[in-house]
């Protein structure tokens, strides 16, 4: 598969086929479609315009434009998946159910993104599938984007902005596309911009000092949001005089996952400078409060973040200058620590019931294990941690939690209990 050649939508659907059909089965159980949505996006680097977190084997050979195309045509049909009302029963029916997103995905675009506008019909006449159209309008999509850097804060606030593409798609589909309705998803995409722009003066001024690496985000920010010189003006006055949290525009349907972008992209603002004082820690609880959040839901992103940048350390260079991976690392393990601890007896028992892990813990205490065991044994404990309510949403790291990181986050004297 090649995105830059023509073609390249059909051969992901091809490729992802199985994975789609999971995520219907996922999609039936789920108990709550958008922190569904977010422990599918999260991970991929898309709220944070890192294209790093795609599980394709050619991913590494592609360009950053073309990780990211591939990864929003994904997102967009993982909304429309998950918010399906219907379970899917078979191949022909998922077949079917990819089809019309991809019409609903050129719609979209077509009456949203003007700037995106691409006919039916070829200049001969001939009526394009809606398939064609899609892979034609993603093309165009990400070239309208800001160009790529290896700068992580550039990337941040030039892409994550195709966050808000896959959000309002997600509400779009649910709707008949009048000239109404498109009228006002033209104006909520140009609101919610706007809103992320007073999140992030907000989450600058927190401790009442413009860094010189916060000023520089918002100048990335506004690059690339299309925002009229009116618009713009008034943005920077808001970074330059600061802004009062009551006046962030929360969503009039109070989206659970359009908060968590805000939440996230507020943290990640305080962490563009490094340092995070005691000021800034208290801002991003008030943050919390007022989005609706309990402290938790803060540690949550605080742990989704930080295990995100754990696990693609090594792809995000830029970052590298601005984290140190053992603080980041240490901050990390304290959280996960924490939590499987108040949730020690319940983590016994699951481990307990697994015969398998039970025999490689045992023998683990009596010799060394080969390097197969060891993976297989990191394997089936990162799956224990996954019965913790806390890490039903969160993408926990995989390849950051070796045995060795285990053996700090799970309680002390959780091996001796089990062996």
């Amino acid at each position: 598969m090649n995105p830059g050649e023509k073609g390249w939508l059909k051969e992901y659907l091809e490729f992802r086929q199985h994975l789609l059909n999971d995520l219907t089965s996922e999609a039936r159980i789920a108990h709550h479609p958008e922190q569904s949505l977010y422990r599918v996006i999260q991970p991929s680097g898309l709220m944070y315009g890192q294209p790093v977190g795609l599980d394709a084997p050619e991913f590494t050979a592609w360009d950053e434009k073309d990780r990211m195309k591939i990864l929003l045509a994904e997102s967009l049909i993982n909304s429309a998946l998950l918010f399906h009302n219907k379970a899917i029963q078979s191949p022909e029916e998922l077949s079917r159910v990819i089809l019309k997103t991809l019409e609903s995905v050129g719609n979209f675009y077509n009456n949203i993104f003007p700037e995106l506008a691409t006919p039916s019909k070829s200049f001969f006449g001939k009526r394009k599938s809606p398939l064609e159209v899609a892979e034609k309008i993603l093309d165009k999509r990400i070239a309208h984007t800001s160009a790529f850097d290896t700068n992580f804060w550039i990337q941040l606030f030039h892409n994550s902005l195709l966050f808000l593409d896959v959000f309002i798609y997600g509400q779009w589909i649910h709707t008949n596309a009048d000239r109404i309705v498109s009228d006002f998803f033209k104006y909520e995409r140009e609101e919610l911009r706007f809103s992320v722009v007073k999140v992030i003066a907000c989450a600058a001024h927190a401790n009442s000092t413009i860094e010189y690496e916060e000023r520089r985000l918002l100048e990335f920010f506004l690059q690339s949001t299309d925002l009229s010189l009116e618009r713009k003006r008034e943005a920077k006055q808001i970074f330059d005089q600061g802004i009062v949290m009551e006046e962030i525009n929360l969503p009039t349907n109070n989206s659970w996952i359009l908060k968590k972008y805000f939440l996230e992209i507020a943290i990640l603002t305080i962490w563009a400078d490094k340092r995070v004082d005691e000021l800034e820690t208290a801002f991003l609880k008030e943050l919390c409060n007022y989005l609706g959040f309990a402290e938790e839901d803060l540690e949550h992103s605080l742990l989704a973040i930080e295990g995100f940048v754990l696990e693609h350390w090594d792809k995000l260079n830029y970052l590298q200058d601005k984290q140190d991976f053992n603080q980041v690392s240490e901050q990390f393990v304290q959280r996960m620590a924490k939590i499987t601890g108040s949730h020690k007896h319940r983590l016994l028992k699951e481990v307990q019931e697994s015969k398998e892990l039970m025999e490689l813990l045992r023998k683990a205490r009596a010799q060394e294990l080969q390097p197969e065991e060891k993976a297989r044994m990191q394997e089936m404990l990162v799956e224990v941690l996954r019965i913790i309510p806390s890490f039903v949403i969160i993408s926990l790291p995989q390849k950051f939690l070796t045995l060795p990181i285990l053996m700090k986050i799970l309680p002390q004297d959780f091996f001796a209990q089990v062996a």
